[in-house]
């Protein structure tokens, strides 16, 4: 391909993505442009991610999708470099992957990470301290035991736990 071709195609991949314009001067048909390859290019980010990463497990996970629609909501409006936003989505993709893998390999990077499962009930008993450094009152947990547990006697509750994820588990005494 000749320099004169490049130049050409450059040129018009500008027009047609409005890039350089100001973002109040885009078209319908830019933005929808943009919107559609923002869409496809985030499909392909997150068949990159963990599969995990979509289910919002713990609070690592909702960073990622979080702070990755908001960036690329901008490279749709023209509020930020097109391509530049793009790449950067994949960049957080790799860390979130990166950070991923460190955790599995190793517990603190875990515990660092994505936070400690904590327990709040043991043997029929409150650990009211753990449930109030979780801002878990008696009718959150009642309400979860109901719901999860299918009781609504504590003393049936041998452990219930806050996990990671911020869901509440619980195993009946036998």
């Amino acid at each position: 391909m000749k320099l004169s071709d490049m130049n050409t195609f450059s040129q018009f991949v500008e027009a047609f993505l409005g890039l350089g314009v100001e973002p109040k001067q885009l078209t319908f048909l830019q933005v929808a442009l943009r919107a559609l390859i923002v869409f496809l290019t985030t499909l392909i980010m997150v068949r990159m991610a963990s599969k995990r990463s979509l289910a919002e497990k713990t609070a690592f996970d909702a960073v990622l999708i979080v702070v990755i629609a908001s960036m690329l909501a901008r490279a749709i409006n023209g509020s930020a470099p097109f391509f530049a936003t793009l790449g950067t989505g994949f960049v957080l993709v790799l860390l979130h992957r990166i950070l991923g893998i460190a955790a599995y390999y190793s517990h603190g990077v875990g515990i660092l990470i994505k936070g400690k499962a904590q327990v709040l009930v043991q043997n029929g008993r409150l650990q009211r301290h753990n449930m109030q450094l979780n801002h878990i009152s008696e009718h959150d947990l009642e309400e979860d035991m109901r719901l999860d547990a299918a009781t609504d006697d504590l003393s049936r509750i041998k452990i219930a736990r806050i996990e990671r994820s911020g869901d509440i588990s619980f195993i009946k005494a036998e």
